[in-house]
């Protein structure tokens, strides 16, 4: 066995030859050291946690002994989506087009500036939008960035309003006006029963 780690507190840097390439150390905390070891693979990323106390290495392969815990997987797709801004009606009807051409739904959160439960609404929007990023597409209008015929256009009434849209057409929405865990509730299950309507 080359390259044994003795006393982790005084952990030395291994020379880069020493570790395959698709290995990265994440961590090193102080209280209880110990080295996570991040080994990319083709779905996220599995570590190791706990004391490493040696590596085996040469042509790619790995191996890592731990006195403590087990091999995990670490999600590592996104926690949020930044909602996609629309700014106008015929970047509005580009998005429509493009959703029908390639058959799937979108997400429109119709917001304002001045609407305090539109700006606390937003981060929990994002990170639903990070839940559902392969399967829907969230964007967000600030209706006072916009024509009012494209508000009127769309039947908005009330901010914010969040609307699920299919073949060019709004198929349903929810009235943000209560707490926020409802209304992504409420968003959620529009998006999941999106294939009954």
């Amino acid at each position: 066995m080359s390259n044994i780690l003795q006393n982790p507190p005084s952990l030395r840097l291994l020379s880069s030859n020493s570790i395959p390439r698709d290995l990265s150390i994440l961590s090193i905390p102080c209280q209880n050291p110990s080295i996570l070891i991040s080994k990319k693979l083709s779905r996220g990323k599995f570590i190791l946690p706990g004391k490493i106390h040696g590596f085996e290495g040469g042509n790619g392969i790995f191996h890592a002994w731990s006195q403590e815990g087990s091999l995990q997987e670490v999600d590592d797709s996104p926690v949020s989506f930044e909602l996609e801004p629309i700014y106008s009606e015929s970047q509005f009807d580009r998005v429509i087009a493009e959703a029908q051409q390639l058959v799937e739904s979108f997400i429109i959160v119709w917001m304002a500036s001045w609407c305090r439960k539109c700006i606390y609404l937003k981060p929990k929007l994002e990170k639903l939008a990070a839940d559902y990023n392969r399967r829907v597409r969230f964007y967000c209008v600030n209706v006072n960035n916009i024509p009012r015929k494209l508000v009127a256009r769309a039947g908005v009434t009330k901010m914010p309003t969040i609307q699920l849209w299919k073949d060019s057409k709004k198929q349903a929405e929810v009235i943000g006006g209560h707490k926020a865990y409802l209304v992504i509730n409420e968003v959620r299950e529009m998006i999941e029963n999106e294939g009954t309507l």
